[in-house]
Formats: structure tokens, sequence, C-alpha cells
């Protein structure tokens, strides 16, 4: 089959053949959002390459050249940005429409609790479900007025509101929370300081150093003043680590395969499904690395091994919070009981990841027993099925890798929104040995 449709309701994954080549996974989607924001309120132009082309990114570039910043897009993965500096956006009549991207939201809520216009932020079906007061309740600690459905999207935030530096614990470990605060700091009188349970990406903090803000952090704490300058500078994006697990767990659990991944994104942050997998026995190694745009990358070679079931480190869960659903595939096919605990986080992203990958997994004939904060997953074989995605792109692409090894095809229904964090992955997919259709 030569074409697929990204956008097709419903995909069949069947057993393929062992993966081999190289994979070059779209450009980080974190850092892709974040350097448009900053660009954006930055003095002068700023180049992004290895921009990822999805639709979350996508919505937000829309959403900035809506508040009056000029974005050109030379070529595919590219973006020259001219900043029109720390108060030179400009208020629109017409919603900010976030379409499914819930970084994009937080984050812009807190840019944008710091203008002088009003502003409301909305979002698609699915993101309108997604709680949003671990923001805006912070946020109004320091002087932000924002307007809920509930503590659900839409959002209003009110402008001309003056904003104050805060000491803020945040209850729950959250990058995204983390960076909104930092950037309402950006335009807060004195000093703003971010405390974490546990560590998150940093991110935030790498990208406002390198935009010549002055910022201190470690793992686990941020601190900033308001009052200084964002300096246009280029940035290279690496490869999304979070697109790249799915090859990770592919090329593990499918018999005979080895796969190259170059030039990954492998902030410490980001990379606790590395450390998981090796702990299940799997063989990657990394060769080559480097830093790029402020980020350390390396190239990736995984090769097929046999996973045995681990109790996962709780240390390790805010390092791999977006990484779960293609864990819990591996889990369920290694040897032995994977425990998961201390990730209660994950039943308030896309959808409620514990239930949703909980009923696919049983749909597919696995044992999997769910906890308020993770799962006990007893490993074995799956068998053919039909599970639903619940409008979330990586149930749907773990789902898919699922197929490689299930007894029979696996259907996964509705995965449309795929495109918003991974542009083209059945084409990708497909060219390394998947066997990938779109339903009719």
């Amino acid at each position: 089959m030569n074409h697929v449709d990204q956008n097709s309701l419903d995909w069949s994954s069947q057993p393929g053949r062992p993966l081999r080549g190289s994979v070059r996974v779209p450009g980080d989607k974190s850092v892709s959002h974040r350097a448009l924001m900053l660009a954006a309120i930055a003095e002068g132009d700023s180049r992004i390459r290895g921009f990822l082309e999805g639709e979350d990114t996508r919505a937000t570039a829309a959403v900035l050249s809506q508040l009056g910043v000029r974005i050109e897009t030379p070529s595919a993965g590219e973006r020259v940005v001219h900043g029109v500096g720390l108060h030179g956006l400009r208020g629109s009549s017409q919603p900010l429409d976030c379409g499914n991207a819930g970084t994009g939201m937080r984050l812009l809520t807190g840019l944008l609790a710091g203008q002088a216009f009003d502003s409301t932020l909305v979002g698609d079906d699915s993101l309108s479900k997604r709680p949003m007061r671990r923001v805006t309740d912070p946020l109004a600690s320091m002087g932000a007025r924002i307007d809920t459905r509930d503590g659900l999207p839409p959002l209003h935030v009110h402008g001309g509101q003056p904003l104050r530096g805060i000491h803020y614990e945040l209850p729950v470990a959250s990058a995204q929370v983390k960076s909104a605060l930092l950037l309402a700091g950006l335009y807060a009188a004195g000093e703003t300081q971010i405390v974490e349970p546990h560590p998150t990406r940093d991110y935030t903090e790498r990208m406002l150093a390198a935009f010549g803000w002055p910022i201190t952090f470690s793992p686990g704490h941020a601190r900033l003043a308001g009052g200084h300058v964002l300096r246009a500078t280029d940035v290279d994006v690496p490869a999304d680590f979070s697109s790249a697990a799915f090859f990770l767990v592919a090329a593990s659990i499918a018999p005979g395969s080895e796969l190259r991944l170059p030039a990954v994104g492998l902030n410490p942050r980001r990379t606790g499904l590395l450390q998981a997998l090796r702990l299940m026995g799997a063989d990657i190694t990394v060769e080559q690395e480097r830093e790029a745009g402020g980020e350390p990358v390396g190239d990736l070679v995984v090769r097929h091994a046999p996973l045995h079931g681990v109790e996962l480190p709780e240390a390790l869960v805010p390092d791999m919070i977006d990484e779960f659903p293609a864990l819990f595939i591996a889990a369920a096919v290694a040897g032995g009981r994977t425990v998961i605990r201390g990730a209660a986080e994950l039943r308030v992203k896309e959808s409620d990841r514990i239930a949703t990958m909980a009923t696919g997994l049983r749909a597919l004939g696995a044992m999997i027993e769910e906890t308020p904060d993770g799962a006990i997953i007893h490993g074995g074989r799956l068998g053919a099925g039909t599970v639903e995605s619940h409008l979330d792109h990586r149930i749907a692409m773990s789902f898919a890798v699922a197929g490689l090894v299930a007894t029979g095809p696996v259907q996964i229904n509705d995965c449309r929104h795929v495109a918003t964090s991974f542009p083209g992955f059945l084409e990708l997919a497909n060219g390394c040995g998947f066997a990938l259709q779109a339903a009719v």
C-alpha cells in the first residue's frame, strides 16, 4: 500500500516483519511550542529549524500570528519568527483556537496573563475536557484574572492585570504548569520561584537562557525576575523523544529488529522511558552524543531483546509521563509482572490514559489491574481485537505497536489526532516494517 490517509478514522495494525533501517522522527513538540512563543516576544528575528509540522504546533503558530506576530515558512520544518518584543503582542477580537494542544493552551495562558488586552483561548472537543485549574489557580495568586468553564476551557484571560512574582510549590510535578508560571513571571514585578515535588523537563528554562533572559535553575527548581529582554536566537529542534518512544518499544518487542533513530533529544528530564526499558532488558545504545540548540541529542540504536516485568521506580515517572502508553504495551508482552505507581497525572492527559490503556489491553486479552495512580500488568501474548483511541494520539500509536506482535489484526478506532504530534506516522512506520492500513 503506497499511500495511507493520516486522517483516516480507523487503523488496522497487523503482525509485521522485523523492523529495520533508520527512522528520523519529527522534531520535538515541546521544544517547537516554546521556540515559537519565546521567538514571538523576543527582540529581532529568530530562525527555527527542525520544527514539528504537526497540528498542535501549527495551532500555536496560528495563535501567535493572530496576536500580530509575522511567522514565515521558508521550507517544511523551518520557521522564521519576526519577534515583536515583550510588549508587542496585539489583542484579537476572535477566540484563539489551540486545537488539541494542551501544551499550547497552558503555556499561552501564562504568556497572555501579562498582556494589556483580553484574550479567549478555546480548543477542540478533547482539549475542552482537560482541567486547567492547576494553571489558572497559581496564575491567580500572581494577580491574573482568568475565567473558566468550571475549571475547563474556554479560558477568558483578562488583560491589564499587574502581576507579581510568587514562590510556588507545585502540588503535582508538571512541566506545563511550571512553564506557564515562568512565562507569566517575565511580566511580573519581583521574583518568581517554582519548586517541584519531582524534577520535570527543563525546556523552558534552557530556552529562556538561550534567548538571553537571566534565569537560575536546577532539577526541581527555577527562579527568574521580571523586567528583562528576550533577544532573538536560532533554535535547532531535536527529534522528539516521545515520537521515538513508539519505535523503541516496537523494535524491542518485534523479533529480529534493529532500528537506528538519529538526532533524538536526550534531555534527562524526558528520557525516563529509556531507563525503564533498559531495566526491562531492552538493548538500546546511544551513539554520537552531542548538543543542539542547548539540548543534548544522540543517535539511538535499538535491537530486539526479551523483556521482563519490573516494579517501575517512581523516580522515573515524571521523566516519562507522555511515554506511558508505549510502556504499557512493552509491559503487556514482557515476561512476568510490571507494577506502575505514582502516575496519577495520566488520568488527566488527552484521555484517562490508565483507564484507556487498561480497557484496550483487556480487549486484546491482556491481564491488567488499574490502581488510582497506576496499574499492575501481567505480561503475556496479545490477541486480535478492536480498541478505542478516545481521540488520544499516543493511545492510537501505542496500539499500532501492539499490532506488530499480536496474534491477529488490531483495529484502532478514531486515529485522527495522531497528526497533532506525529504527522506521517503511518508512512514512516510502514517504511521500516509495520503492517498498518487505513481501515475501510
